[in-house]
């Protein structure tokens, strides 16, 4: 039924009305919607990667886990998670993270027992008196980063330096000045006071109009070099501390917002030189890699320049949506929305309360001739936009690996999880893909659906197609292949005298519908792998084309 809104805060679902405030529960799995606040339990996955429960208590979990074994078979992709603290990336490791694509180090000053501390490095009126609090800040991120490698063991953990504006660390200008009144009209503490007044000079000097724009990322690395040695030196110390526990450490260093090669030529002489000397006084030498987000279109043009000085690119395509599209994330949400359901409005009154049937709007009683067409076919803060952002990615990809063959690329925004988009990044040539701990395993179901697509394809072009002769009868005609996306082939019937199984079809067959098709292929696969009790695999014949796609996919991971 149509969700119709009344007056006082109330809305109208069928017979159902609800009040402001009313608890609702949302089934996110589908999508249904309840009326009260349901008590929920964790799943079995769930309980298991939290270690509440033994792996072989649990039924669910063990297919879960088989299923997603069989899919790791078949992606070429890498799935890497966000996470800022161990926690985080102890739950992506439960769900198969290969590794951290963003930590975010901003996210570990926001922690009670260093909000202070931050601050007053932020109002700090001198270079040197900056310093004194980065110091105090020093030894808590070590930790931090150590914390994070110990859980890794071995895994790359990519660490992005501090990249918000500085006013996010600060209270808001609002709250100063409604605490600063109460003080002023009650009379109080004239320091308490002073200090108010103070911070609300500071973040009146931080103030921009607009900031997701502003001092931020590498440019404030740039103007407070201060606060890069500081992140650098506990990155490398952690990676010391924790290599001298025998573990493989290979610390990736990520630069946030670049857009010319200059900036990021900056920061990295700067990098280089604090990991220097730090590794010199540890005794140690590590090896390790500088690279930077791919998150403004500038950015993504000058790709082969700044590739240059970066050994790694990873796609923040949060913020490239933004600056490519021109929305604002935090904004766009009305306008955005009303793009994608522009169809089911009113073209009168805009509202969607609507009875298509009879093509009459039910709230101003227009008569409706058509439907109108939308402007967006899904959100592309959720479901990556092939057509805009995705051309830059491509230009970007194509830019940075002719002046670095083997640079290694990645996605580290939320489109990580994104079914659509993990499949678009594959057909890019990416490495990996980065997303939040518990999509992780949707991320690899995805990758390696995306591969599969793939491999049916090209055997569908290799497959011969029959057309009428000259005197009546059929004659084969061979179909060119297209270019090859994967690193890995399906031999042709031919080569093996049998009808060749690729991951959802049969040589000489049409394929069944989409689902069919996919569940037959598990199927197949979960067989071979009863027979031989080994990892899963293809039977593939290994032409040296081949070995040398999988020779290159090898050196880019």
């Amino acid at each position: 039924d149509a969700v119709e809104v009344l007056s006082n805060g109330k809305v109208q679902f069928g017979s159902m009305i609800l009040s402001e405030g009313d608890f609702l529960s949302l089934n996110g799995f589908t999508g249904q919607v309840y009326a009260g606040d349901i008590p929920v339990v964790d799943s079995e996955v769930i309980q298991v990667i939290q270690g509440r429960m033994d792996p072989k208590d649990s039924e669910k979990y063990q297919y879960f886990s088989t299923i997603l074994k069989w899919a790791d078979a078949f992606r070429v992709l890498k799935i890497r998670s966000n996470a800022d603290i161990p926690e985080q990336a102890h739950i992506a490791r439960g769900f198969g993270a290969e590794g951290i694509g963003l930590c975010r180090t901003e996210h570990m000053f926001f922690a009670e027992d260093r909000v202070p501390i931050m601050q007053q490095m932020i109002l700090a009126s001198s270079r040197e008196e900056r310093e004194l609090y980065l110091e105090q800040l020093l030894p808590l991120q070590r930790q931090d980063f150590i914390g994070l490698y110990r859980e890794m063991k071995g895994f790359p953990v990519t660490i992005r330096l501090l990249d918000p504006p500085l006013h996010e660390f600060l209270p808001k200008r609002e709250h100063l000045l409604v605490e600063l009144a109460k003080l002023e009209v009650t009379n109080g503490d004239p320091q308490v006071i002073q200090e108010k007044q103070r911070i609300l000079d500071r973040v009146e000097e931080l103030h921009e109009y607009n900031p997701m724009l502003g001092l931020r990322g590498c440019r404030l690395g740039i103007t407070m070099p201060e606060i890069t040695r500081m992140q650098v030196q506990a990155i490398f110390e952690a990676a010391c501390e924790v290599a001298r526990e025998g573990k493989k450490i290979v610390p990736e260093i990520m630069i946030p917002l670049v857009g010319m090669p200059s900036e990021m030529k900056a920061q990295k002489e700067l990098i280089q030189e604090v990991a220097q000397r730090t590794m010199s006084e540890y005794g140690m030498t590590l090896n390790y890699l500088i690279g930077t987000m791919i998150e403004l279109p500038r950015a993504a043009v000058t790709a082969g320049r700044i590739a240059e000085h970066a050994e790694f690119f990873s796609f923040g395509t949060n913020d490239l949506t933004q600056t490519t599209f021109g929305f604002s994330r935090d904004d766009a949400g009305p306008y955005i929305g009303f793009y994608m359901d522009r169809q089911d409005r009113c073209p009168v009154c805009q509202r969607t309360n609507v009875d298509w049937k009879k093509m009459v709007c039910r709230m101003c009683k227009a008569t409706i001739d058509k439907k109108a067409e939308n402007i967006l076919d899904a959100d592309p803060f959720a479901v990556l936009d092939q057509e805009g952002v995705g051309a830059l990615m491509k230009w970007a990809i194509e830019d940075g690996r002719k002046t670095r063959p083997l640079i290694k690329l990645g996605i580290c925004g939320e489109h990580g999880g994104e079914p659509s988009s993990v499949a678009f990044c594959h057909e890019l040539g990416l490495n990996y893909v980065s997303c939040s701990p518990y999509r992780v395993a949707i991320a690899r179901l995805a990758a390696a659906q995306a591969a599969v697509a793939v491999l049916e394809r090209e055997e569908s072009q290799r497959q011969p197609r029959s057309t009428p002769g000259n005197n009546g009868q059929s004659r084969t005609v061979a179909t060119k292949s297209g270019p090859t996306k994967t690193t890995q082939k399906t031999p042709s019937a031919k080569t093996t005298g049998k009808k060749v199984t690729t991951g959802r079809g049969v040589a000489g067959k049409k394929p069944a519908t989409k689902n069919a098709a996919a569940k037959s292929a598990v199927k197949k696969d979960a067989v071979t792998k009863t027979k031989s009790k080994k990892s899963p695999s293809r039977k593939m014949a290994t032409s040296s084309s081949t070995r040398k796609k999988r020779a290159t996919a090898a050196k880019r991971r």
